[in-house]
């Protein structure tokens, strides 16, 4: 993976795609992203609000982010940051971005300035959009 190398929250690609506030910081980033399957999955069922299958899937075509699968280690990671995020009240797709930028030793991209909160306990630099 590249140097310059971000996770994306779902927040952060939500808003380049929605043209929210930070969608300006989300793009400068975008050469170098990757995300989550779960994330993605977040990204998809808030487009899939608004949109048929078909926009929802060629939308997501376009944009060809890299979605890193997650696998049984990323589930346990995620899992185990539950008690170290409890009082951020992050959910499972936080935990599980959280949980890839740490195994890339890269930072996360967010939205959730509740993130700020515990990235330290989680050892993870995060990265505001907004």
């Amino acid at each position: 993976m590249g140097r310059g190398l971000i996770v994306y929250d779902a927040s952060a690609v939500l808003a380049l795609l929605l043209r929210e506030p930070g969608a300006d910081v989300a793009s400068a980033h975008f050469h170098a992203a990757v995300i989550g399957a779960v994330n993605f999955a977040e990204v998809t069922t808030r487009l899939g609000k608004d949109h048929d299958d078909a926009a929802v899937t060629a939308t997501l075509e376009r944009l060809a982010l890299v979605v890193i699968p997650l696998d049984e280690s990323l589930a346990l990671t995620a899992g185990l940051m539950t008690a170290s995020t409890r009082t951020a009240g992050l959910s499972l797709g936080d935990r599980c971005c959280l949980a890839l930028a740490k195994r890339l030793g890269r930072p996360a991209l967010t939205a959730d300035r509740a993130w700020l909160k515990i990235a330290s306990a989680v050892g993870v630099e995060v990265r505001l959009i907004r």
